[in-house]
């Protein structure tokens, strides 16, 4: 099943030249694909019924022609099969023309919120969302991102109430704020970039300090998300 979802840009999702902005980019498709979910029976509104919840491991976004203000846009998303214990969700974003402005691919897991555990993704899930067979990248998997050698820049950062999801933890649409926050001043005006890829590592919750260590690899910006002792890897970030 392809789900289909208009939005009206708004004011907050775009940049000082009135172009969509990757953070409102990734806001939409977490948002369809939550829509989607709640016709599939296992949307946030059930997870008290389930006792399940969908976890996101990663984003994949490609901007082909970033949208302009004033543009109402048309998003396609739709599930494919994955593993037991994992699975794919792409989209496509088009403007007032119909013409395609973005892909995405994304990354998701089903948790068991009484266990604080994944657990798997049975037929019943499976039938629910009518998987589909497209694909938006050649690719099948996300390609696992890896930690630089060497940093040039570091930044931390105390998690926030505001910064909280309806899981206890850290929303994943932060980390890529906090990607951002990382990234050296004339690395950050070159926005914006139009290959966003973000691999999550560990949860992130309330009280915690992160250390966002900032490294530049083959015309790429990476930043990668530490917990305060460094021992940890929360994520990772790729912008170009």
């Amino acid at each position: 099943m392809i789900f289909k979802e208009k939005f009206k840009m708004g004011l907050k999702d775009i940049d000082k030249n009135n172009l969509l902005k990757n953070r409102a980019i990734l806001e939409y498709l977490e948002n369809i694909g939550s829509f989607h979910s709640d016709v599939a029976g296992y949307g946030a509104e059930y997870t008290g019924k389930t006792g399940i919840a969908w976890v996101v491991l990663g984003w994949k976004l490609k901007v082909l022609k970033r949208p302009q203000y004033g543009q109402e846009l048309e998003i396609h998303t739709w599930a494919k099969l994955g593993s037991k214990v994992a699975t794919f969700r792409d989209f496509e974003i088009y403007d007032n023309n119909q013409n395609l402005c973005a892909i995405a691919t994304s990354k998701w897991t089903m948790v068991d919120i009484r266990k604080g555990k994944i657990t798997k993704i049975n037929d019943d899930v499976i039938n629910a969302y009518e998987v589909e067979t497209k694909n938006v990248f050649p690719e099948l998997e996300l390609e696992k991102l890896k930690i630089p050698s060497d940093f040039e820049y570091k930044t931390e950062y105390t998690i926030k109430r505001k910064d909280i999801d309806i899981n206890g933890h850290m929303h994943n649409l932060y980390y890529l704020d906090l990607a951002y926050e990382a990234l050296p001043e004339e690395i950050y005006e070159k926005r914006p970039f139009d290959n966003v890829n973000i691999q999550y590592k560990k949860e992130i919750k309330l009280g915690e300090k992160v250390i966002c260590k900032y490294a530049k690899v083959e015309n790429k910006y990476n930043v990668t998300i530490f917990s305060e002792d460094e021992k940890n890897v929360h994520a990772i970030v790729e912008l170009s």
